[in-house]
C-alpha cells in the first residue's frame, strides 16, 4: 500500500538558500531508490521558515530504507546542521482502517 512521508523543517532566517542545492540532492538520490514514487517540496505562505516535503512510496518498508540509508544520512546531517533543530516524520496512507 502507497504511503505518504510528510518531512517538516524549521529554516532559519537566511538558511533558506543553503537548503534548497541540499533538498535538491536528497531527491536527486530519492528518485534512484526501490519504491520511491513521487516527491514535492513546499513553502508555508503564511510563515517564512516553515518547509515541507511530501514524499510518496509504494510500502512503508521502503520508505525505512531509505530513511536508514548511509547517503540519506550524510545529506540529513548537512541539513539538520544548517537547521540548528530536527527534522519531523510523519507517515500516511490511504484510506480507513480500524
Amino acid at each position: 500500500m502507497a504511503v505518504k512521508i510528510l518531512i517538516k523543517r524549521k529554516v532559519p532566517a537566511g538558511k533558506a538558500r543553503n537548503m534548497i542545492p541540499l533538498f535538491r540532492k536528497m531527491r536527486a538520490l530519492a528518485t534512484n531508490q526501490p519504491g520511491y514514487i513521487s516527491g514535492e517540496t513546499m513553502k508555508r505562505l503564511d510563515t517564512a521558515d516553515d518547509f515541507m516535503v511530501i514524499s510518496t512510496w509504494q510500502t512503508s518498508e521502503d520508505w525505512e530504507k531509505w530513511l536508514q540509508s548511509p547517503e540519506r544520512a550524510a545529506i540529513q546531517k548537512e541539513i539538520d546542521e544548517l537547521l540548528g533543530g530536527e527534522t519531523v516524520y510523519e507517515i500516511y496512507h490511504y484510506g480507513f482502517t480500524e
